[in-house]
């Protein structure tokens, strides 16, 4: 953690992330004030006035006018602040600037994909220019999920059938954890990426190698990424079935039929996973991954036929 984080906070990656970490403060300290002042007096008025006696009677108490229209005033006052103070730093988060350079963002059980206009795509990875507006538009593949990066403190539903938005500006290269914070199945915990933020040229330079054409397994290997909180490559068995060696292999499925793993099994079981459940697993492959280019479908195979 560095100067500027906290128990609770990471650093700021983001200058908005300052005015939001401000408000914040503001209110923490604001509301631990008040809070000590009530117990504080409640502890003094237990003391003082504590019956010492069951014939005592106390004196009847009038009301203070200055000390009633306090109690409202004060807290009044405060309300305001914090509405006025938070509604400018939502406005501010909420308006991208005009020039903010646009990325597509997919979420599905259980990852993110992120796409640029360029024709790159990332799985695992935002990669972002320092000191240059990011507006990320979201949409989700199945369920509701929830956009986190901490560091840039910007935080958005992803909802399925819908376009949501969330922008920021990386003030410094690094890289920035993000999270699902919308529970969205069982592997839930498991769907992280990183922001990594880079110079203009090193961005530039990511973009041009993500645009070329590469061979069918290594962007196999690349989509593979949605699929690792399932399915591992070291014969480790998970949610699903290890894809280790799979295939050629012959499998039995839960119907008491079998098959033999082979490039339509695997296009089958990637597209339509509800058609053969395997033998010992349950059928909670989401059927998301459909929506793959057909590009990204032949290499997904042709990486899955090379693991050994």
């Amino acid at each position: 953690m560095g100067d500027n984080g906290s128990v609770w906070l990471p650093d700021p990656g983001t200058a908005l992330a300052g005015e939001v970490d401000s408000l914040f403060w503001f209110v923490f300290w604001t509301s631990t004030v008040m809070f000590a002042m009530v117990v504080l007096a409640k502890v003094y008025f237990m003391v003082k006035y504590k019956r010492k006696d069951d014939r005592d009677v106390p004196a009847p108490v009038e009301e203070s006018k200055i000390l009633e229209a306090a109690w409202i005033v004060v807290p009044t006052i405060l309300v305001l602040i914090v509405f006025t103070w938070g509604f400018d730093v939502f406005v501010k988060l909420s308006s991208a600037p005009p020039d903010a350079y646009q990325i597509n963002v997919r979420a599905q059980q259980w990852s993110w994909e992120f796409a640029y206009d360029e024709g790159a795509t990332s799985y695992t990875e935002l990669y972002v220019p320092v000191g240059r507006p990011v507006k990320l538009n979201m949409t989700s593949a199945d369920v509701l999920h929830s956009f986190y990066i901490p560091s840039f403190r910007v935080k958005h539903d992803v909802i399925p059938n819908r376009y949501t938005s969330v922008w920021f500006q990386a003030e410094e290269a690094g890289e920035y954890n993000i999270h699902c914070t919308e529970y969205c199945g069982t592997q839930h915990s498991g769907m992280n990426a990183k922001v990594v933020a880079v110079s203009e040229e090193d961005f530039a330079a990511w973009i041009a190698e993500q645009s070329q054409d590469l061979p069918p397994a290594v962007l196999g290997q690349q989509v593979f990424a949605q699929c690792q909180a399932c399915h591992s490559i070291d014969g480790t068995p998970g949610i699903g079935p290890s894809l280790a060696g799979i295939y050629g292999e012959e499998h039995e499925f839960t119907d008491g039929s079998t098959a033999v793993v082979d490039d339509d099994y695997l296009l089958e079981s990637i597209i339509n996973p509800m058609a053969k459940i395997r033998k010992g697993y349950q059928p909670v492959m989401p059927a998301g991954f459909s929506a793959l280019s057909q590009k990204q479908l032949d290499g997904l195979v042709a990486y899955i036929k090379s693991l050994e």
